[in-house]
């Protein structure tokens, strides 16, 4: 939020308020949903699914409850999967690396673990959900710099 970094991987719709009246409307319980909505794969080949398809427009929906966005709980969250992916990394480098390993290593299999704890949770969202390429290649380029931190406050602290 700081550097602006993710700015540009948001964008607004023209008739917002418009969207937003309709979705209101709807009365929607915070989820996912997802536009055109088809209850049985089955179906998906049908005519008019295939039409809705065409038709467009075609999404996934995120809904939230209502207020503003809860940061404090949100930060408390990504604090808590940050001790998980610590927790996870000091587990895998205690069990393949022993007391006194070259900080080098220890770096690469820190880094490597956080690496893809932080970082490949982006990928499923592009492949899946639409999420844009450019912005799952900011994800990992997040994830690598919390994977560099993480690596490098291990490799300092590794029992000698």
């Amino acid at each position: 939020m700081v550097v602006k970094w993710h700015a540009s991987d948001y964008k607004g719709l023209a008739n917002e308020e418009e969207v937003r009246a309709v979705i209101r409307k709807g009365a929607p319980a915070p989820g996912q949903y997802v536009l055109p909505y088809c209850s049985d794969h089955k179906d998906m080949g049908k005519s008019e699914m295939l039409a809705k398809y065409q038709d467009g427009p075609v999404a996934m929906l995120m809904v939230s409850p209502n207020g503003p966005p809860a940061m404090g709980a949100a930060l408390g969250k990504w604090f808590a999967f940050s001790v998980l992916v610590a927790f996870m990394a000091a587990y895998l480098a205690s069990r393949t690396l022993a007391p006194g390993t070259h900080y080098l290593q220890v770096f690469r299999v820190v880094g490597a673990t956080s690496f893809l704890a932080y970082g490949f949770g982006a990928l499923p969202n592009a492949i899946w959900m639409g999420k844009p390429w450019g912005s799952a290649l900011k994800d990992l380029a997040d994830a690598l710099l919390y994977a560099l931190l993480s690596a490098g406050v291990f490799g300092w602290l590794w029992p000698r």
